[in-house]
């Protein structure tokens, strides 16, 4: 068996074994405390529950608005991001002069920590001094906008974009630029200018590359947290609360850890199947050997 493994193997196990046990033992740990009630007093104790807080989960109305939520938040966002990353990108690619110093400027927002997006993010939308208040009552906009509902869940979905588009702008522009020379202008020599030239030759040349850029956005906003807890926690009575914030609310602030397992099982398989979705979608093109 040893013969087997080969030298290679036998130099990557001691590394596989360890990251084999960071990520298996915490994964056991929160399945066993999805089906128990922890007690914190005097030491961790696991006490047996049983099925009662995955019955819990599937009867929560609030859970499913969060969802709902959530869903709502990911469509929003991963297709803005998607949308605009595009355009940009096409803008950019179209440049020969200043491209570069450009690009540099608009990567800029990619870099910054997402907290300190929500801080400034807080600080704009302030009703008092913020810059986005003040032009809001230039045009009629009274209202606090992480006060209203519908206006913190569009102003936190805003910073997430403002965050986000350069990186599927950056991607893309990769994209762009491998498109052969030669493809485009074939085309041009066929008569395809405008939108059949982006419809049936750019978008299709690049239609990989985006699938990638969607799958690594999709991966992150489904766990998107920092600028919501910065901001608005949530609130306002629960409009931008979307489900890792009932995580981190139900595990640290109410300490009902086995729902908190629950929860956190639920957006790992969410995850898990939204990965595999595209990478079936990869698979298929060929891009995954």
């Amino acid at each position: 068996m040893i013969r087997r493994i080969g030298f290679s193997g036998r130099m990557m196990a001691p590394g596989l074994l360890l990251l084999a046990a960071l990520s298996f033992i915490p994964l056991f740990t929160v399945i066993a405390m999805s089906f128990s009630r922890l007690k914190l007093l005097g030491g961790v104790a696991f006490e047996w529950a049983g099925l009662e807080f995955w019955g819990r989960f599937f009867t929560d109305v609030d859970m499913g608005v969060q969802w709902l939520r959530t869903i709502v938040f990911f469509v929003l966002t991963v297709g803005m991001e998607m949308l605009l990353g595009l355009v940009f990108a096409l803008c950019l690619w179209k440049l020969i002069k200043a491209r570069n110093v450009l690009l540099s400027l608009f990567l800029l927002p990619m870099f910054v920590a997402p907290v300190i997006v929500g801080l400034l993010g807080r600080f704009l939308t302030d009703s008092t001094f913020g810059l986005y208040a003040w032009l809001g009552r230039l045009v009629g906009y009274e209202d606090d906008i992480l006060g209203g509902g519908t206006s913190a869940f569009l102003a936190v979905a805003a910073m997430d974009i403002w965050q986000w588009t350069p990186l599927i702008t950056l991607i893309t522009l990769a994209g762009l630029t491998s498109v052969p020379a030669s493809v485009r202008e074939a085309a041009a020599l066929d008569g395809a200018t405008g939108w059949s030239n982006l419809r049936h030759i750019i978008l299709p040349s690049i239609s990989n590359v985006l699938l990638v850029a969607l799958l690594i956005r999709s991966m992150d906003a489904i766990r998107y947290f920092d600028i919501i807890a910065v901001t608005t926690n949530g609130g306002p009575a629960d409009a931008t609360k979307v489900v890792p914030i009932r995580l981190y609310e139900t595990a640290f602030r109410f300490f009902d850890l086995g729902y908190a397992a629950v929860i956190g099982l639920v957006m790992l398989a969410v995850s898990i199947v939204i990965a595999r979705t595209f990478v079936r979608l990869l698979d298929k093109k060929g891009l995954t050997r």
